[in-house]
């Protein structure tokens, strides 16, 4: 690696553990990590050095840390690279104020809030090339009720989720999930009222729930160049969801390349078309729903980054970093490439797949590649050999052998 760049990674969640490996594998070197605390697949990890920041996510505080970080490396470009939506966020929002070391591809801040604030998706969206649910937008704002007329566009069951996903998160209640199932208008108004209770006050997304269970969710990945085009593209089966209430959205299970529907082109290229007629650049991810009632794939939102599964496209021979550090340091252009290679990412176990994917295709796919050594956890890498780290992840696939008891939709 020359020394001209580093590579800064936000976060400590499985995104930023597997992002850092991203990193290993190209150099075989640790990389820098910061965030605002360690979990155990960052804390134990031999192959980050890791720098815990109090109070990190508060802006003054964001732009000092990272201001103080780069007066202290000798090279003059660093590539930071954020694990979630707040971080992104805070890079974006605050990028004339960050050292000139600093290098990043995400999108404008007029963009990403179009993106990321699901409301704001919605609304601006409704009518483009995209195929997006029936929705209805509530603001918690106003002390309004209920729209019958938009209601009655709407079927039970319904879901109910936050149009600011930052905002939601800093107001904790009981009961909190990241999506709300609800199956009757005294569950819709129950939900509401605890949201509003707890101090939320931008907009509720309602929406229609498309039938289907986690084998009908999709995964599609996107690196649009600091130029604004797409570089490449994935389509990937989802199998499983997490089972923890705040986790519900965060796939643990999924198959690139395979689609038990019938794996065609043509469904990534309105995603395609949208991103460019967009400008949009950097990482973003898909989460599309199959609906089995006119057989179109409907958009449920776009993270403007990489996902916390993302890191099947590394395992397909396309490397996270590499794409980063190709663009953003030696401006490569490149083609546009769809994905094919078969990779079933699981951060469960084995056994967990074969009892609870209910999809017979997709099942047989996984293990058809496990017996190829074409299934990978993100988590699990050979060189890092901690050995605190090697029992939290043993201890880890106990627990999700639990979780998967306990069913939630």
């Amino acid at each position: 690696m020359e020394e001209s760049f580093k590579v800064l990674i936000l976060g400590s969640d499985f995104n930023a553990y597997y992002m850092a490996r991203c990193y290993h594998e190209l150099y075989n070197k640790k990389v820098d990590v910061i965030s605002k605390k360690a979990i155990g697949v960052v804390s134990y990890s031999s192959i980050v050095n890791f720098k815990e920041a109090e109070n990190f996510e508060n802006a003054e505080v964001f732009v000092k840390t990272l201001n103080e970080y780069a007066n202290r490396q000798k090279e003059n470009k660093i590539i930071v690279v954020a694990t979630s939506d707040e971080l992104v966020r805070l890079i974006v929002e605050n990028q004339g104020k960050l050292d000139k070391k600093y290098l990043h591809n995400y999108p404008s801040l007029e963009i990403l809030n179009k993106t990321l604030v699901k409301d704001t998706f919605y609304q601006t969206f409704e009518n483009s090339i995209l195929d997006i649910p029936k929705t209805y937008i509530y603001s918690c704002a106003e002390n309004q009720a209920l729209d019958e007329q938009k209601l009655k566009m709407l079927m039970y069951p319904l879901i109910v989720k936050p149009g600011n996903n930052i905002e939601y998160h800093n107001h904790k209640f009981e009961g909190m999930y990241k999506v709300f199932k609800v199956f009757s208008r005294e569950e819709l108004e129950n939900v509401i009222k605890k949201i509003k209770n707890a101090g939320y006050k931008s907009n509720l997304v309602i929406q229609e729930f498309i039938p289907g269970d986690d084998c009908a969710l999709f995964d599609s990945v996107f690196y649009c160049s600091k130029n604004k085009k797409v570089q490449l593209i994935t389509f990937a089966q989802i199998g499983l969801q997490e089972r923890n209430p705040g986790g519900i959205g965060n796939c643990t299970f999924l198959v690139n390349g395979f689609n038990e529907h019938g794996y065609d082109e043509k469904i990534v290229e309105p995603l395609k078309q949208f991103m460019e007629e967009l400008g949009y650049q950097g990482f973003a991810e898909f989460d599309l729903k199959y609906d089995s009632r006119d057989k179109k794939y409907k958009v449920l939102e776009i993270n403007p980054r990489q996902a916390r599964c993302s890191y099947y496209l590394t395992a397909s021979g396309h490397n996270l970093i590499k794409y980063l550090v190709d663009d953003l340091i030696y401006h490569k252009e490149k083609p546009c490439i769809l994905v094919k290679e078969k990779v079933a990412l699981n951060f469960v176990p084995k056994s967990v797949i074969k009892k609870y994917v209910t999809s017979k295709p997709l099942v047989e796919q996984a293990l058809i590649l496990a017996k190829q050594n074409k299934m990978v956890n993100p988590l699990k890498y050979k060189k890092d050999k901690d050995i605190r780290r090697r029992l939290y992840l043993l201890a880890k696939d106990f627990n999700y052998k639990k979780k998967y008891k306990k069913l939630t939709w």
